[in-house]
């Protein structure tokens, strides 16, 4: 029998086309505001015009889909949904059953779970699947065998570009998309995750000097977890830093939360105050980083 493998991850516009239409989707159906929609469009045009998420998402699941053909020859089907772009969650999860799939392992590409966010990919895909598919959701991942260590290694890398000398004054900050604050009256352990995550990964990297911070807040009214990681910048500034490493931990690959809210936007403000900031590497394709992938699928399914 073959499971079915459904990774799931945000989306994101494949053109600059598809903008409007995917901001109005991850606002409900509300198309935005023209001036919101002229700030997204700016990010986009300050990275090359489009996010390289739908590419490397895209290979990251074929690397996936490898890995478990390699282990288990004909064993798994592995597709793709997203939450807000073709092809949706829902689409791909209603293809297996249609298709007559028995059993369906859900995995996000995210390592930290949340109510607000993994929590609703498996909620959507389960309900496209129906009571006659057994649905496996795969919650948190950060801490499956071999992750924290991946993420290590590029914080050791990242370290070894920074002058030795001011080590002293060199500081790693581990950070992850901030989530409506109204999420932690439900009790979500969302941000513990993100601390317990940054700990390991600063212990395996041999590091003692640390902190954890929160990006790519909404543009909404509601307030979100803090403190931002431009905040954070000033004030380890304000402390003596003069480096710092920045480990976005909760995403694993290149998009605009990285390669616009970290190398421009958190790089700017490190300019303008005399910090000097590299980043780690995202994991992308790296097959390690799939084959990690595929024993959590495995220990799953």
């Amino acid at each position: 029998m073959t499971t079915g493998v459904l990774v799931m991850a945000y989306g994101t516009p494949t053109t600059p086309d598809d903008v409007e239409a995917y901001y109005t989707r991850i606002r409900h159906g509300r198309a935005p505001t023209p001036e919101l929609l002229a700030d997204l469009t700016r990010r986009y045009d300050a990275i090359g015009g489009i996010s390289p998420l739908a590419e490397r998402t895209a290979a990251q699941v074929a690397g996936l889909r490898a890995e478990l053909e390699r282990r288990a020859p004909g064993g798994f089907d592995v597709r793709f949904g997203s939450k807000y772009e073709p092809p949706l969650l829902e689409d791909a999860a209603s293809a297996f059953r249609e298709e007559g799939f028995s059993e369906v392992v859900g995995l996000a590409l995210a390592p930290h779970s949340s109510s607000m966010s993994t929590d609703q990919y498996m909620d959507r895909a389960r309900e496209a699947l129906g009571p006659a598919v057994r649905f496996t959701p795969i919650g948190r991942w950060y801490d499956a065998p071999g992750f924290l260590a991946l993420i290590a290694a590029r914080v050791t890398d990242a370290l070894g570009t920074l002058d030795p000398a001011r080590a002293s004054t060199t500081v790693v900050v581990f950070s992850a998309h901030s989530l409506p604050e109204r999420i932690l009256e439900r009790g979500d352990d969302y941000p513990d995750q993100l601390l317990d995550s940054a700990r390991r990964a600063a212990a395996l990297a041999g590091v003692s000097r640390f902190t954890t911070a929160w990006q790519s807040a909404g543009r909404t009214a509601d307030p979100w977890i803090g403190p931002d990681i431009l905040a954070v910048l000033r004030d380890l500034r304000a402390s003596g830093m003069t480096d710092v490493v920045s480990c976005p931990i909760g995403f694993v690959a290149d998009h605009l939360e990285v390669l616009y809210d970290i190398d421009v936007e958190a790089q700017g403000v490190a300019r303008e105050i005399g910090l000097n900031l590299v980043r780690t590497a995202s994991l992308n394709d790296d097959p390690a980083f799939t084959s990690i992938l595929a024993d959590v699928v495995l220990a799953a399914a």
